[in-house]
């Protein structure tokens, strides 16, 4: 991590940015794949791996790309892809009364979740442990030991484990104000399975990925939304892409990364 023109601006309006700073620039230095611990939350939370608890730490906390508005002091919230944590407690805070089911398939992960979660004293919360796919029963995931593992794609040299999926139509049987879905590449999967139940969401949040050696399918995705009523917004927010007309790049896999923002205009 260099200092940049942005970080400057940032400590001089504000100072206090300052120990969040030398905080973040420490948690780069640390090595990856290693847990630690980390008070930039204002707490102590427990770290499966340093850069990404720093990216999910400006997406989630500074950038805010979760922040909704609801009908209620208590809303419903299903976290697809919880990881170890940040969005719940993001959540949490924005909404201490909400309900919220979070699913984490990796078995590591959801370890230093459930402890993270159980450390704050939360109620209305249920983890579950596993995958979510377009039917029930035992299925192969592929860990990275950060965020990014997945049961859509394998991952070269990883082994894989045996973990439950089950299917998120299931959870949506009633209002959902807000759905995030950030599974790694099997978000269109799910997205079939479930889609004559997205009427009772309000709001959804799509991590879309797009594999380098794999058919494109956003068409699909963005179609499923738009027919259930849906009103979306992207944001490219990977710097995969720069010049993709002369340097394809791809990172783990992928050559694109959206954020996809969705709002059920058809909810009450």
């Amino acid at each position: 991590m260099t200092i940049t023109y942005k970080n400057i601006r940032k400590i001089i309006a504000n100072p206090a940015y300052l120990f969040k700073y030398c905080k973040i620039l420490k948690l780069y230095k640390f090595p990856r794949f290693t847990e630690t611990t980390s008070d930039l939350l204002g707490f102590k939370i427990k770290i499966a791996d340093s850069a990404s608890f720093v990216f999910m730490y400006k997406e989630i906390f500074e950038k805010q790309v979760y922040k909704f508005n609801a009908s209620s002091n208590a809303p419903v919230i299903i976290d697809c892809g919880a990881n170890i944590g940040m969005s719940v407690v993001y959540f949490k805070k924005l909404f201490p009364l909400a309900k919220i089911v979070a699913f984490e398939p990796d078995p590591n992960i959801f370890r230093i979740l459930k402890e993270n979660i159980d450390s704050q004293n939360f109620s209305d919360i249920k983890l579950v442990n596993s995958a979510l796919w377009s039917e029930e029963g035992a299925m192969d995931f592929f860990p990275d030991r950060a965020d990014g593992g997945r049961v859509a794609e394998k991952i070269s040299g990883v082994a894989p484990v045996l973990i439950p999926a089950v299917k998120l139509s299931g959870y949506l049987n009633e209002k959902v104000d807000f759905l995030k879905i950030d599974i790694e590449g099997a978000e269109l999967e799910v997205l079939r399975e479930c889609k004559d139940a997205l009427k009772n969401v309000k709001n959804i949040f799509i991590e879309y990925h797009s594999f380098a050696d794999k058919s494109q399918k956003l068409d699909e995705l963005l179609l499923i939304l738009k027919e259930d009523g849906f009103r979306y917004y992207i944001d490219n927010f990977s710097a995969i892409q720069r010049q993709p007309f002369s340097i394809r790049g791809v990172y783990s896999g992928m050559d694109m990364q959206l954020n996809i923002y969705a709002i059920n205009e058809r909810a009450i």
